[in-house]
């Protein structure tokens, strides 16, 4: 427990964060009801979350690759919950994109300096970094229950309650920064470059490769609640039930991830999860009644077998610049399939959400080739071991706060 408690304590925060990229598409059933949006118009939410965390998540990672700003853990824990707090609050349209907007960009800080820390903390264990993604995706998968929760009070005006998480995951945040701010105290405040060779061009094909999978999910996590609902008939309790399958299966995949690369490579591993996750895909849109809620499992599980392997492998391709890493692969490739959900929501509109899903099983398949020009990167020595005194250090402040 002593050795575990870091990622434990980083995991958990990783979850109180990652409950705000879940709340947004677990909003838009609500935005739709209360505000008449069309399925256009309320992707277009997403969209904004999506955008600016795009953007943002390779610019703050290149600052972590310059400095370590470890208070950015706490502080961008209260950010991504204020923005989804505020978000109900008002009937203006663009003051909702503003408030969705300023949680994505909460989120989009947290992630590169976390990724970074976790994987120092783990020693670049491939369970440890298992652990830290799956703490992301058990936030996913709570966020539906807690938005369902909350609106079932009072609607969209009492969504300043689910800042909650924020406030717990900033506190857990404490005893790390602590001790980060402890160590580099008497040192340079710059980041010492680390050895290793970058392989750009494999890094370049990884994230494009994780671009398609954002789509995918992205794509079905935006639009899956009313589609199940419309497949088979119910009222917010069977959205909201999909919804929450599709994230629960993340935390089972992201766990299996981890055990998987410890036997065999991250590249073969993330290949057959692609091509597994292929076939699922077709099940949600096509294999009629209750099972989709399993294609739905099996599909999420896919998608997140490979997604802390595609963040330590982005690390491996770019040894001198995890931050920059980071950013990408756990943050603009990410999200940045939030980009299509305004298009998957117009070719809905005008013809039926099965339609405009079916393109999703082809995302998959994608990453499945691109996957397959991809080598097993050397892991690098020294360079992400921590020495066991770190730990206890960060143990003990725990103990102390």
């Amino acid at each position: 427990m002593r050795r575990n408690t870091p990622i434990v304590l980083l995991s958990v925060g990783h979850a109180c964060v990652d409950i705000y990229q879940g709340s947004v598409a677990a909003l838009v059933p609500f935005f739709i009801a209360e505000r008449s949006y069309s399925l256009a118009v309320a992707s277009g939410i997403v969209l904004a979350a999506s955008l600016l965390s795009s953007v943002a998540q390779p610019l703050f990672g290149v600052l972590t690759d310059r400095w370590s700003l470890p208070w950015l853990l706490p502080a961008s824990t209260l950010l991504g919950g204020l923005g989804i707090a505020l978000s109900g609050l008002s009937g203006s349209y663009p003051l909702t994109l503003v408030f969705v907007a300023l949680s994505g960009i909460g989120v989009a800080a947290y992630h590169p300096e976390s990724a970074r820390v976790a994987r120092i903390a783990g020693r670049g264990s491939h369970r440890a970094m298992g652990w830290f993604a799956t703490g992301g995706t058990v936030g996913f998968a709570l966020a539906p229950l807690m938005v369902a929760a909350v609106m079932s009070v009072g609607g969209l005006r009492w969504t300043p309650l689910l800042v909650l998480p924020a406030l717990v995951g900033a506190a857990l945040c404490l005893p790390v920064v602590r001790v980060l701010q402890e160590r580099q105290s008497a040192a340079d405040p710059r980041t010492p470059p680390p050895a290793g060779n970058d392989d750009v061009a494999s890094f370049v094909r990884l994230s494009v490769a994780v671009v398609f999978r954002s789509i995918a999910f992205i794509g079905l996590s935006t639009f899956i609640s009313l589609y199940v609902r419309q497949r088979l008939g119910g009222g917010m309790a069977v959205g909201t039930a999909a919804l929450f399958v599709l994230y629960l299966g993340s935390t089972v995949g992201s766990v299996l991830g981890g055990s998987l690369a410890a036997r065999w490579d991250r590249v073969a591993v993330a290949r057959w999860s692609y091509l597994v996750t292929a076939a699922a895909v077709a099940g949600v849109v096509w294999v009629p009644g209750p099972a989709v809620f399993l294609f739905l499992a099996l599909t999420s599980a896919g998608l997140y077998v490979p997604f802390s392997l595609q963040v330590t492998l982005g690390q491996d391709y770019l040894p001198s610049r995890v931050g920059t890493a980071s950013g990408i692969t756990l943050g603009l490739t990410v999200s940045i399939g939030g980009l299509a959900s305004p298009a998957i929501g117009a070719l809905a509109d005008t013809t039926s959400l099965q339609t405009a899903l079916a393109p999703l099983v082809a995302m998959p398949l994608l990453s499945w080739l691109l996957f397959r020009t991809l080598p097993e990167p050397r892991v690098p020595g020294p360079r992400f071991g921590a020495p066991a005194e770190a730990d206890e250090a960060v143990v003990r402040a725990a103990k102390r706060g």
